[in-house]
């Protein structure tokens, strides 16, 4: 049976928008996934926030680095850890602090939750905000995250110095 203009133009059409949408999936899929529901910092222009995440390491706490578009940020496995340098630095605050490497970090009681922790520099500015949710090892992490930050000049402490 033979089709008409109007039914092939329909099929042609139809076909294209599949195809248009198959490759919004896979865009959405590969690279727009790492970026899903991130932000970047208010100073995450800052130099030493590109320096940062520029040299950031790939694996970081046994997950792979995924691709960020959005400056100031860098994601590893599927958001398991996000780093967004260029953050407000915190204050004197209540919440606990500790040091890895020589820089100090406070936990943010305030965003943190039972299966995700967020921690950001103190002391340094811009300061880097680091979220731990899901399966990366922090530990492991905090190290190399440390040695990242430690070039910004520290202005005070959360912990006292020896």
């Amino acid at each position: 049976m033979p089709l008409t203009r109007r039914t092939g133009l329909a099929l042609t059409a139809g076909a294209g928008l599949l195809a248009a949408g198959a490759a919004l999936v896979v865009h959405v899929l590969t690279g727009a996934g790492a970026d899903a529901g991130l932000q970047p910092a208010k100073a995450s222009g800052a130099p030493q926030c590109r320096r940062i995440t520029d040299t950031a390491p790939t694996p970081l706490g046994g997950l792979p680095r995924r691709d960020s578009s959005l400056v100031g940020v860098a994601v590893w496995g599927q958001q398991d850890i996000v780093l967004r340098c260029g953050v407000t630095p915190p204050h004197l605050t209540p919440d606990p602090c500790f040091a890895v490497d020589g820089v100090d970090w406070i936990i943010d009681r305030a965003q943190t939750t039972g299966s995700r922790k967020v921690i950001v520099s103190y002391g340094r500015t811009p300061a880097t905000q680091v979220v731990f949710d899901g399966r990366g090892q922090t530990d492991a992490a905090l190290v190399d995250l440390s040695k990242l930050i430690a070039p910004i000049r520290q202005t005070s402490h959360c912990i006292p110095s020896p």
